[in-house]
């Protein structure tokens, strides 16, 4: 599949919008690179179909509530009737989920602790799944979701049993709800950062509602895992996220190092980190703080990412590799031969995975 021809110019406005100073929502844009000015004259030059691939990459990169309303301080803005209505419809989404998510993560408290993992993190926005973590027993969880939902269980995909998750189809809902159960991880192998991630959760309000979340540090382990060991790209919410969270202090670096190193992650979070600063000194002229530490133990920055096929994409082969390589052997040292075993396992899924994608065209039950 080729890129839109128009995804990396709509990519880079994106970018600006989001990763600008909180001083642009109030039209204050001196801190950006570009002047108001410069922003203008990009945007006036849009055709119809650049505006139709900025408001998919919106969508796609969990920033429609960062971004477009950034564009209502263009004069342009006044020609497009569909950013305030796309502003609207993604608001009236993003109520609805919580108003869903609310009683579900309230019912599942009765089984065990749950903390709402990801989806969370781009607030303002929201991620286009619900997902959850839980320390209670998969059986009982079926049985919530089941009874006081009445929700469907979608079938489980290999990867879904090996990393012991569960997605629920709720009615009404047009978002899944998909219920990690104490384990985390592509196949499962990471149990030691489910316990940090119930222990040092944290009450956050979101709108009118009140969720438990992890702490910084482990959403920064959460996304790593998520980014650098899974689906191997980046997306503009993930670096605004992780700026922000950087930028207002009060990080554990001295606590962050030392759970991604029992986890097999740090050399993958050292180099995730490196790649967020990189684009935030991009997009904006400032990187966000990080100890000297953390950059020496990257293995690249900014430099071996390309955009592509509408992400920010990680090198696989040697460098995504590698990260494998090192979390494999940190689990085997750590005396964590069974969580081993089932990262062991990685290469045979991805490559039945690879098969399946050829044969069918999707890899849906394999993933």
């Amino acid at each position: 599949m080729n890129d839109d021809p128009n995804s990396p110019q709509c990519f880079s406005l994106l970018s600006r919008l989001v990763l600008g100073r909180d001083e642009a929502v109030t039209g204050s844009w001196d801190r950006w690179n570009d002047s108001f000015e410069e922003m203008s004259k990009r945007v006036v030059a849009f055709k119809e179909s650049d505006w139709k691939t900025l408001r998919s990459l919106a969508n796609s990169h969990h920033v429609v509530l960062r971004a477009l309303p950034r564009l209502l301080s263009l004069p342009v803005a006044d020609e497009y009737d569909w950013i305030g209505t796309a502003i609207e419809t993604e608001q009236a989404r993003i109520d609805r989920a919580l108003s869903f998510l609310a009683p579900i993560c309230e019912a599942l408290e009765d089984a065990g602790p749950v903390v709402v993992i990801k989806s969370l993190d781009h607030w303002p926005d929201l991620g286009s799944d619900l997902d959850l973590y839980t320390k209670a027993n998969a059986r009982d969880v079926l049985r919530v979701m089941r009874d006081r939902f009445h929700a469907q269980v979608a079938k489980q995909s290999w990867g879904d049993r090996m990393a012991n998750k569960w997605n629920f189809e709720v009615s009404g809902l047009p978002e899944a709800i998909e219920v990690h159960v104490r384990r985390l991880g592509q196949m499962g192998e990471q149990r030691l950062i489910g316990d940090s991630l119930v222990t040092r959760s944290l009450p956050v309000s979101f709108g009118s509602y009140t969720f438990r979340v992890p702490s910084p540090e482990d959403r920064m382990i959460l996304s790593t895992l998520q980014r650098m060991f899974r689906h191997f790209y980046i997306r503009l919410c993930d670096i605004a996220d992780l700026s922000l969270s950087l930028e207002r202090g009060g990080i554990d670096f001295d606590y962050l190092r030392s759970l991604a190193m029992v986890s097999g992650l740090w050399q993958g979070l050292a180099t995730y980190l490196r790649i967020v600063s990189d684009y935030a000194r991009q997009y904006r002229g400032t990187g966000v703080p990080l100890p000297l530490f953390l950059l020496s133990a990257a293995r690249f920055g900014s430099e071996k990412v390309r955009f592509a096929k509408k992400f920010l994409r990680i090198p696989i082969v040697p460098d995504s590799a590698r990260f494998y390589t090192a979390e494999l052997k940190e689990l085997f040292w750590s005396g964590e031969i069974r969580n081993s075993l089932r990262l062991g396992l990685l290469p045979l899924l991805a490559t039945a995975a690879a098969v399946e994608h050829r044969i069918t065209g999707s890899d849906k039950g394999i993933w």
